[in-house]
Parts: C-alpha cells; sequence; structure tokens
C-alpha cells in the first residue's frame, strides 16, 4: 500500500508541477507554486524527488519520454526508410502541437539551472528509446538508404529542423505555421539523410 501511495504521490506532484508550469511559465515554476497546487508537503517533494531541480529533471524525462514514445511509434508503422523518416517528423510537430504544456517544458528546460546537474540521470532515462531509434534505422544505414553518419549527426539533421521550428512556434515567433511545417519537412528532412540507395 506505501508503495502504490508513494508512486501516486509523486505522480501528483508530476502532475502539478507541469499543470503550474503550463498556466504561468517558467517565472511561476516555483517549488511554492507546485505543493500549494498539489497539496503536497515540500518534505514528501523532497522524499520522492530530492530537490525541485529533481522533480524539474523527472518532469523533463517523462515529457522527453513521451515525445520519444510517439516518434518510435512513428517509426514502427513505417516500413522504408523515407517513410519512417517522414513518420518522425511529422510526429514530433504533431505532439507538439497537441502536447503544447510538454513541449514548453522541454524546449525552454535547455537553458534551464537543473538541466547540468541532472543530465546524466536525463541521459540513462533517454537512452532506451534513442537505442529503439537507432535499431530501426541501422539496417537503413548500412543498407545505403541513410546517410552514414555518426549517430549524433543523424539525429541533429532529423530532429534539429523540427526541434527548432517547435521551439519558434511556442515561442510565439511570427511566420512559422506547424500545419505548413507538417505539409514541406518531411520531404525535406529525408532529403537531408537520404544514402546513395535510398
Amino acid at each position: 500500500m506505501g508503495q502504490s501511495r508513494g508512486r501516486e504521490t509523486a505522480r501528483r506532484l508530476l502532475d502539478g508541477a507541469l499543470e503550474v508550469y503550463a498556466r504561468t511559465g517558467p517565472a511561476g515554476f516555483t517549488m511554492t507554486a507546485v505543493t500549494e497546487a498539489t497539496g503536497v508537503s515540500v518534505g514528501s517533494l523532497y522524499h520522492h524527488f530530492g530537490s525541485f531541480d529533481g522533480l524539474a529533471a523527472a518532469l523533463y524525462s517523462r515529457c522527453m519520454d513521451e515525445l520519444l514514445g510517439s516518434l518510435i511509434a512513428a517509426l514502427h508503422r513505417s516500413r522504408t526508410a523515407r517513410t519512417g523518416t517522414r513518420a518522425m517528423v511529422v510526429a514530433y510537430l504533431r505532439w507538439v502541437a497537441e502536447h503544447r504544456a510538454e513541449a514548453h517544458f522541454i524546449h525552454a528546460s535547455a537553458y534551464a539551472s537543473f538541466l547540468p546537474s541532472h543530465a546524466e540521470t536525463i541521459a540513462a532515462a533517454k537512452a532506451p528509446r534513442m537505442a529503439a531509434m537507432l535499431a530501426w534505422l541501422r539496417p537503413h544505414v548500412e543498407a545505403g538508404r541513410v546517410v552514414d553518419l555518426p549517430a549524433p549527426l543523424i539525429e541533429m539533421l532529423v530532429i534539429g529542423p523540427v526541434a527548432e521550428t517547435s521551439r519558434r512556434w511556442l515561442s510565439g515567433a511570427p511566420g512559422i505555421d506547424l500545419d505548413q511545417a507538417v505539409r514541406l519537412l518531411p520531404e525535406r528532412v529525408w532529403q537531408s539523410v537520404r544514402g546513395t540507395h535510398g
């Protein structure tokens, strides 16, 4: 019973933290705001996450896991390197449109103080999802359908354009239309990673 209640408290803190962030943005994202919104004590927050930064890192990992999960699901519905690459681009942009608070938290966290101190934990949490995406891509790279580059560079070519498009859209930059990006970016991104036999 205690473990179940502990998981429920942790989930309530994460849900409440996202709700506070969605409502107030980074400026209002404080331990006091989260504990008031959830009714969970500061002591309990520290018990589950070690610190407010630990809670923020856990929320970042949860949001990132959901995003990467949607990309992997799109890959697994795809048969070819081209359809898979295009599907990842579309899945990323659609996830951002449908999960604005989570996407904003991910993109704003690139500049947050908690990220460097929890980078190792966050990387470990992301590792299985990244490994799954690379496992899907590997046979296409070996067959020459996807360009043979170090994995981080392939990731930059596929995710970089959609991440920057999303970041600008989330910040309200003029001229960024996600529907237009969904129509135009998938083929452009595919051309950037297409191999000699693609």
